[in-house]
């Protein structure tokens, strides 16, 4: 026999079904909670399950982002083989039914259909080490999008300080949102006197020397003078700057941190200097690169990396007709594409990477579209990849 238990993961708690073999079912379905009881009453129907099979069951769920987590670990700490699918495979597995049914138990009967349908590869997990840097890197993206979002900061500045914004070269940096946190109003500015200004300035930390602080509260002052909010009106504004500010500081404190950690956890990857020998990509991608790949031994081809990715065309024909137009499938790591994404950017300018220029150039003379050529120089530069990890050698410009 070849005994299977189908579970349809959901917050806190998992439905079940089970078959003996194909078209076999094993019992009635049941839900159980992802605490130890629920996950002790579960092991109690798998050994049952076993035991009329006079098999070893194996065990097959969506990826559910963090939900099924509890349930991974305790399936891999008794060696239980599992397959953790991908939704969109399942997905289409449900669509070949003329039925149009969404419950908990019809969705892990598919599941186990789906097993004895598919060739499917038990899923082999990322040692804890890679976890670490892909939850470090994944933290970091999200709070750099945090980060944007707080950008809106300057829609406030607008309406309180808009001249500001010419005093420094850099208005997110650490002395210029300190300096708008304790002069944020031109009212403010031109009580003060200027040696005030750059003595605060200096003691805030700054490297440079003094001169430099002085011609910047030089520059304060002349932008108070022309600013055409004297005095403000609505105090709701200054309360909204003052927190922006605050919040902008803190989250910059909060990116130093995680990219100090993920660059010491990095570096324990022999992959690490490899992947930063290729021309534009720099310490966070090559990060996100390793804790999104994970081994590339598990890729026998680097076509499979390409669709894991989720940058493969899709191919769509009937009868005379092939498409000619084909959008790529979008269905692997969006991380990862990302990552990769900004890697071609970032070899393209200034012509970091000649290679990729090279390649570029040469799809571009072919008469594609600007992002034709910027997929294809990323297909291409996945395969780079795949070929210096497969052979732990460093990239030849």
């Amino acid at each position: 026999m070849d005994p299977v238990i189908g579970l349809d993961v959901s917050k806190g708690e998992s439905q079940v079904q089970a078959f003996l073999a194909r078209n076999q079912p094993f019992g009635k379905t049941f839900k159980f909670k992802h605490d130890i009881n629920g996950l002790h009453d579960f092991y109690v129907f798998y050994k049952e399950l076993k035991l009329n099979a006079e098999a070893d069951p194996v065990v097959i769920f969506e990826s559910t982002g963090h939900y099924h987590e509890p349930l991974l670990q305790y399936l891999e700490e008794r060696r239980i083989t599992y397959y953790l699918v991908n939704p969109v495979v399942s997905y289409e597995t449900k669509k070949s039914s003329l039925r149009k049914v969404k419950s908990d138990p019809a969705d892990a009967r598919h599941l186990c259909e789906l097993y004895y349908k598919e060739d499917l590869e038990t899923f082999h997990r990322k040692n804890v080490q890679t976890m670490n840097l892909r939850n470090l890197s994944r933290q970091h993206d999200s709070l750099t999008r945090n980060y944007v979002q707080l950008l809106q900061f300057q829609t406030i500045l607008d309406q309180v300080f808009p001249e500001y914004k010419g005093v420094f070269g850099n208005l997110y940096s650490q002395i210029s949102l300190k300096t708008l946190l304790l002069y944020p109003t031109s009212d403010v500015v031109l009580k003060a006197k200027t040696d005030e200004i750059a003595s605060v300035m200096h003691s805030l930390g700054g490297k440079r020397s003094y001169a430099w602080f002085w011609d910047k509260a030089n520059k304060i002052k002349e932008a108070a003078e022309r600013n055409p909010f004297k005095k403000t009106l609505y105090k709701s504004h200054l309360v909204t700057l003052k927190m922006y500010i605050q919040m902008l500081l803190q989250q910059k404190e909060f990116l130093s941190i995680l990219e100090q950690e993920i660059d010491q956890l990095a570096m324990q990857f022999e992959e690490y200097e490899i992947l930063r020998s290729i021309p534009g990509v720099g310490c966070k991608i090559a990060a996100t690169f390793i804790s999104e790949i994970g081994e590339i031994k598990q890729f026998s081809h680097p076509k499979k990396l390409v669709a894991y990715t989720g940058i493969d065309p899709r191919i769509y024909q009937s009868g005379k007709f092939t498409a000619t137009i084909n959008r790529i499938t979008k269905r692997g790591s969006s991380k990862l594409r990302q990552a990769l994404y900004t890697a071609v950017q970032c070899g393209l300018t200034n012509n970091r990477n000649t290679k990729l220029r090279e390649f570029y150039d040469k799809k571009r003379s072919e008469g594609k579209p600007h992002k034709v050529a910027i997929i294809a120089s990323a297909n291409k530069l996945l395969h780079w990849i795949y070929a210096i990890l497969k052979h732990k050698e460093s990239f030849i410009a």
